[in-house]
């Protein structure tokens, strides 16, 4: 049985062979996998418990079939942070906080979506904190669905624009943040996606070797990692 980890999939309806990839890639999984844990981003947008999840629905609906017999667990990125728990107890999944630690054959394993790594981008952590915080969420929830809506896909074509004007480097993690984190938790491996840098980096920590493996967005190719009895997979697969 494989525990597997994936990121990113940014899963919108008008990328719908996106969004049949992903449930091939789930029913492909559905007699080996006992543990998913998808670390942010698994849609585009999510606006509040009544976002009518228009084309990604059945990815849900895939999601909460596996979860029958799978554990399923499921952390915000910066485009899905208002999925509830309540949306994911309905399709199956837990809640789990960014970052969280977990032991998988006597290895401490640090899940994060990986934006609270990127310190150096100042105006975005500014931006995280604010939309993260409960009072601007129940804010907005007292807007209509309709404005809420608008209100994502202006988010998502600023950030695009946003994004093509910095410098690559803002945009990446912090070293001195991941040494901070890998301190913290006492991890041998720090797992996270959001830079869309799919890559295994060792790093030497007062001689303790650790590993960052960032996973990769999906489309054309995507990188996935598996863990099971024989070790780690930082694998690739391709959209068909």
């Amino acid at each position: 049985m494989k525990t597997v980890f994936i990121s990113d999939l940014h899963l919108d309806k008008n990328q719908p062979e996106l969004i049949k990839h992903f449930i091939e890639f789930i029913e492909g999984y559905n007699e080996e996998i006992d543990n998913l844990y998808i670390l942010g981003d698994l849609v585009e947008s999510w606006v509040g418990d009544d976002d009518p999840a228009i084309g990604t629905d059945q990815a849900l609906e895939v999601i909460r079939t596996l979860s029958k017999k799978s554990s399923v667990y499921f952390m915000h990125g910066n485009r899905d942070f208002m999925i509830s728990s309540k949306i994911c107890n309905k399709y199956g999944m837990k809640l789990i906080n960014d970052p969280t630690t977990i032991t998988i054959f006597n290895k401490k394993i640090t899940l994060m979506h990986g934006d609270l790594l990127c310190t150096d981008d100042i105006k975005y952590q500014e931006f995280r904190k604010l939309v993260r915080n409960e009072e601007w969420q129940k804010m907005m929830m007292t807007k209509s669905l309709k404005e809420r809506m608008q209100y994502a896909e202006s988010l998502r074509l600023k950030s695009k624009t946003e994004t093509d004007g910095k410098q690559e480097f803002i945009m990446d993690v912090n070293n001195n943040e991941v040494e901070n984190i890998f301190r913290e938790h006492d991890a041998d491996v720090l797992i996270h996606g959001h830079t869309h840098r799919p890559m295994v980096h060792d790093i030497n920590l007062n001689k303790k070797m650790c590993k960052r493996i960032v996973l990769g967005d999906w489309g054309k190719q995507s990188h996935i990692l598996e863990i099971d009895a024989t070790g780690m997979n930082f694998k690739k697969i391709l959209l068909t």
